[in-house]
């Protein structure tokens, strides 16, 4: 798994190391884009801080809007492991969808820095913004395909929901999205409040997990 920690920087690279090169341009870009917003980030500014010029940079970033995106595909890499971990040890369907949700909020809550930049910014790039979670993902390797991926593997936990016997209330994809915005609306709160008495959190993650299943759920 990716851990999301301070690398250092500078120095030419020798041969063979240029994904190191790549994951200290995209810590520096991630930092910039939290500390000075998106707009105002430049591939300039990106490059001093690695301590590389900007023609350099461009050798593994073709723009800014690539660099964005690598993130997206980074931080939703950490969800897909957490799912292939839910897949090979839940057998039971309406679990499975169970686990994703409090995957989803332990991943939001232990990152909050990924979280904020990918899910609660107004940076999402020009390629993602119209299709967004229904991009095509015939090509896994596809930049800013990450997103899609989760969210087609969540659809398919529901269908294989219905598969099982049990009923839903609206097809499998509405169900996702009701069940992903339910959970994004709980750690959004607690990313942006975190001084708020909220009661406890463990409690409020499983309670909003409860209200969601139950409701996307038809009754016998």
């Amino acid at each position: 798994m990716t851990v999301f920690s301070t690398i250092a920087v500078g120095g030419r690279k020798r041969r063979g190391e240029g994904h190191t090169r790549r994951e200290e341009i995209l810590h520096a870009a991630k930092e910039l884009f939290l500390e000075q917003g998106y707009d105002a980030t430049t591939i300039r500014r990106i490059a001093d801080r690695v301590g590389i010029s900007a023609p350099a940079l461009y050798l593994y970033f073709k723009d800014k809007e690539a660099l964005m995106l690598a993130l997206c595909d980074q931080t939703f890499g950490h969800l897909i492991e957490a799912i292939g971990e839910i897949e090979k040890t839940v057998d039971d369907p309406m679990e499975r969808v169970r686990r994703f949700g409090e995957a989803y909020a332990r991943f939001g809550l232990s990152h909050p820095d990924e979280y904020r930049l990918v899910f609660m910014g107004s940076n999402i790039p020009e390629a993602m913004r119209k299709i967004g979670h229904r991009a095509p993902i015939d090509d896994p390797t596809r930049p800013g395909v990450g997103g899609a991926i989760v969210f087609g593997r969540l659809v398919a936990m529901l269908s294989q929901v219905e598969a099982s016997g049990t009923k839903l209330n609206y097809p499998p994809d509405t169900c996702a999205e009701l069940c992903w915005m339910g959970i994004h609306g709980l750690v959004a709160a607690f990313i942006t409040k975190p001084e708020f008495p909220w009661s406890n959190r463990e409690l409020l993650i499983s309670a909003n997990l409860d209200i969601h299943l139950k409701g996307i759920v038809r009754n016998a």
